[in-house]
């Protein structure tokens, strides 16, 4: 179909915009997506940052919180940048325009800076995170006020089989039984970030059946609905899946349509992590495609990636499967992050009938001589390189975070390196590294092209998920991340907006910003408009960059000069400020308490 239009009157900026209603933006009004206002919101003003040509009025109740003076404005619609004045009020944007008579408690000088939307990552993992390090650095420090969660695992539902599954220092956290009480949490610790979620097949399934390999019973999967139901209810985003991974990888696509259905019925989507980003690509996005065809409702594709060399030039396939649904009105959009490597488990390298019965059980399989046989040789069918095939073997692998302080010389070197140093077959060390952390290192795998990272990029419905935690970012964090946790966003505009010119400016602050917030529901936030909340990003077009590298990953961002959640300036002139603005956000209406 044709590509979306990126002008102000696109479907998804129409969607952003229509939801903040003078009815729903009035002083004292709770706004669908968030918490009640923190102070009383201003009368709508201009509808977007067009506006800023022509002087606004002083405003009727006063002197402004804060004032942002003479940026250059880009709403997130992918209009063209304008200069201009952003005011808020509580934690509310209160006017956008030439405001030259107006007054305020405090002012930031944007002059050369551009002023956005707060950016929204479209696939992060900060659920348990924010809980003990609510100031979320690595968030904010690239831009992020916004993040959806729950992709292979979620916060509910809870019971002893989803408990066993996280780690120890984890599972101490967990005291809800639902997602309003895990919100009370959240909001408790006062997160620098707004956080939504969805709820996983992954964690349904797990609730009900453990880690079994096989079909639901007709009881069981009507357990599994009522399940989903009631997190939907309470406010989740809709159903995800990571396929790629035990137990939702068990499960037949029959299943999730009518799991999908549900979340669709309380006016969720499906989201998947697909079940191969390598040999079957096109199947495993027509197969995301049919499920949400079947149930009604519209689709997410996270990190839309081509995995392994031989797969390398499978984009514009997978991206032509899309369009084809598109063209036939199933709403499909994906997300990405910008790097050529991705990141997950180093357990995800052995066979998936491994991992039936969950990680105890395959830890007992590494420790069974005849399974571990087994394993070693159908891992190494044709040599080491099928040790981590997608990422060329072992020496495409690199180890990133381990648990065990014993194993920590390891972070940072490739697979390769680490069965030279140990003196043992690759395969060996890696069972041997599997058990020793109890399955708990993460890895990187160097599996992508630059081609391909660039053809989805162009696309106008793909958005950005880093697929990372909140971490903090300094000297305490002793793992080694993927750096996409420290510079996804940056690292668009340094080098695919500034230097490859892949996108234009304005395009990608849509990327971040309107698109993800229509995509979600977010009506009352990615867009500059009287009304909306105020979470803002102010950055310095012109070194604005990622930092982090594969080598040295734990670096912060450089550019972004102030951040502000929901009227709290959380970075000013690049410096934390300590303070923290953040809150769970639910889908459309819903406050709580929603059974």
């Amino acid at each position: 179909m044709p590509s979306i239009s990126r002008c102000p009157t696109s479907a998804f900026v129409l969607a952003a915009l229509a939801a903040c209603s003078p009815a729903a933006c009035a002083p004292g009004a709770t706004t669908p997506g968030a918490a009640p206002a923190a102070g009383p919101a201003a009368t709508p003003g201009p509808a977007s940052a067009a506006a800023a040509s022509q002087p606004a009025t002083a405003p009727a109740g006063g002197v402004y919180d804060l004032l942002i003076r003479g940026g250059r404005i880009i709403d997130g619609t992918g209009s063209p940048w304008v200069r201009g004045d952003v005011a808020i009020r509580g934690d509310r944007i209160a006017a956008v325009g030439v405001l030259p008579g107006a007054q305020a408690r405090d002012t930031i000088d944007a002059t050369g800076l551009v002023v956005s939307p707060g950016w929204i990552d479209m696939l992060g993992h900060s659920e348990y995170p924010l809980l003990t390090n609510p100031q979320a650095a690595s968030k904010i420090t690239q831009g992020i006020t916004t993040e959806i969660t729950g992709e292979v695992t979620s916060v509910v539902p809870v019971n002893e089989n989803t408990l066993r599954e996280l780690g120890d220092s984890t599972r101490a956290q967990v005291t809800w039984r639902d997602l309003d009480g895990y919100f009370a949490r959240l909001d408790a610790a006062r997160p620098a970030i707004n956080l939504a979620t969805f709820v996983t097949l992954g964690s349904v399934r797990r609730y009900v059946m453990g880690d079994a390999d096989r079909r639901a019973t007709p009881d069981e999967l009507q357990q599994m609905r009522g399940l989903v139901a009631d997190a939907m209810r309470q406010g989740a985003m809709g159903l995800s899946t990571g396929m790629a991974y035990s137990p939702a990888s068990f499960t037949p696509t029959d299943e999730i349509v009518e799991l999908a259905k549900v979340a669709g019925q309380y006016g969720g989507g499906y989201a998947s992590h697909i079940r191969s980003e390598g040999n079957r690509l096109v199947e495993a996005v027509n197969e995301a495609i049919h499920i949400g065809e079947a149930a009604g409702t519209w689709v997410e594709v996270h990190h839309i990636k081509v995995s392994g060399k031989a797969n390398w030039g499978k984009m514009p396939q997978a991206i032509a499967a899309i369009e084809a649904a598109r063209a036939r009105g199933v709403d499909v959009a994906a997300d990405q992050y910008p790097y050529p490597a991705s990141g997950t488990d180093l357990d995800a390298i052995l066979p998936g009938w491994a991992h039936a019965g969950g990680t105890e059980a395959m830890l007992a399989r590494l420790r069974d001589p005849a399974t571990r046989a087994r394993m070693a040789a159908e891992l190494t069918a044709g040599g080491d390189e099928n040790i981590g095939a997608s990422a060329g073997g072992p020496s495409g692998v690199m180890i990133a975070g381990v648990e065990e302080d014993s194993l920590r010389k390891y972070q940072g070197m490739r697979l390769s390196e680490v069965a030279a140093a140990r003196r043992q077959p690759v395969v060996e060390a890696l069972f041997d590294l599997i058990l020793a952390d109890r399955s708990r290192s993460s890895a990187i795998y160097f599996s992508m092209s630059e081609q391909d990272i660039e053809y989805a990029m162009r696309q106008p419905w793909v958005s950005v998920g880093i697929d990372a935690g909140a971490r903090r970012a300094d000297s305490t964090v002793v793992e080694h991340p993927h750096p996409r946790a420290y510079g996804s966003f940056p690292r668009i505009l340094c080098h695919y907006v500034r230097e490859r010119r892949v996108i234009t400016l304005e395009d990608a602050i849509r990327k971040f910003t309107a698109l993800p917030a229509a995509r979600m529901g977010l009506a009352d936030r990615g867009v500059l408009k009287a009304g909306m909340f105020a979470d803002l990003t102010i950055f310095d077009p012109n070194t604005v960059c990622d930092r982090a590298t594969f080598v040295n990953p734990v670096q912060t961002a450089v550019g972004i000069q102030h951040v502000i959640v929901n009227g709290v300036p959380e970075i000013r002139n690049a410096r934390i400020t300590g303070a923290r603005g953040g809150r769970g956000l639910r889908r459309g209406g819903v406050v709580g308490g929603g059974r």
